[in-house]
């Protein structure tokens, strides 16, 4: 059965980081896409980052400050997370679209592109 289980979110200061992770199971990353996405209370999900094979995407809100990258091995991918703001306070989640059988893939950055679906950690910014 395929399951993501994302660890490694905490409360955190202003300038701080974090290293979230996304722990796959079931299946293995080759054929995934996998994408953060974070949501704060009262507002929508919001795209963070993805990544397919070696192409990454990241929203303009965090590019220069978060890397995501994957590790085959531990069939696991992870989002560092640096000079955090309080702006970047939500709960992360993390999820896979599935490109098996398919000959083309792409970077899916909405919500809805995605198949399954982390539980989510929390991520508290402040002082």
């Amino acid at each position: 059965q395929l399951q993501l289980v994302e660890s490694g979110g905490g409360l955190v200061q202003p300038g701080g980081s974090l290293r979230l992770s996304c722990a796959a199971s079931g299946f293995t990353l080759d054929y995934y896409a996998i994408g953060w996405f974070r949501q704060a209370p009262g507002r929508e999900r919001e795209g963070v980052s993805c990544i397919k094979s070696s192409s990454t995407y990241y929203a303009d809100s965090v590019k220069g400050r978060f890397t995501i990258s994957r590790d085959a091995a531990e069939n696991t991918v992870y989002l560092q997370m640096n000079s955090l703001k309080p702006g970047d306070t939500a709960v992360y989640y993390c999820a896979a679209k599935d490109f098996r059988g398919r000959s083309t893939w792409y970077l899916p950055i909405q919500a809805h592109e995605y198949d399954y679906w982390g539980q989510g950690t929390q991520v508290t910014v402040s002082s």
